[in-house]
């Protein structure tokens, strides 16, 4: 339907979160099946303590991450002034292989689609820290 690839749009343009729960900050690729993000752990994060952030808030990054291709779709299908809402997110089974995230890290983060029937999906996401596996995670996603 429309012709909008990611250099037209920003992160609130395809996420309904804003202020200190916007934890993404760059988008590195993104199609309507995948998204690779990167994040840099902030003292501002929810779950941050004096040594770092538990590594819990790793789900809200994948969850984030799957909706900026899942919000490109939408927009892609429905158009830039559709209804940004945000889907529901279920943990189906997350594995982390790191205790706590040091400040000014930076985590790679990505999301792939790997079930899509309408507004439902299943998205396999990866996450890592300087090259090394610290989370895998499987989210179903529902929009109402």
């Amino acid at each position: 339907m429309n012709n909008i690839t990611i250099s037209d749009l920003t992160l609130d343009d395809l996420l309904p979160h804003r202020g200190h729960m916007m934890l993404l900050d760059k988008v590195l690729e993104v199609d309507s099946k995948h998204a690779l993000t990167l994040c840099r752990v902030k003292k501002s994060w929810p779950m941050a303590d004096e040594t770092g952030v538990h590594p819990l808030i790793l789900i809200e990054l994948a969850a984030q991450t799957a909706g900026v291709c899942n919000g490109l779709d939408r927009i892609q299908t429905q158009g830039i002034d559709s209804d940004q809402m945000g889907w529901l997110v279920g943990v189906k089974k997350t594995e982390f292989f790191i205790n706590t995230l040091p400040f000014g890290s930076e985590i790679m983060v990505q999301a792939e689609n790997t079930y899509n029937f309408e507004n439902l999906r299943e998205v396999s996401c990866q996450l890592h820290l300087d090259n090394t596996l610290i989370c895998t995670s499987l989210l179903q996603l529902f929009q109402a």
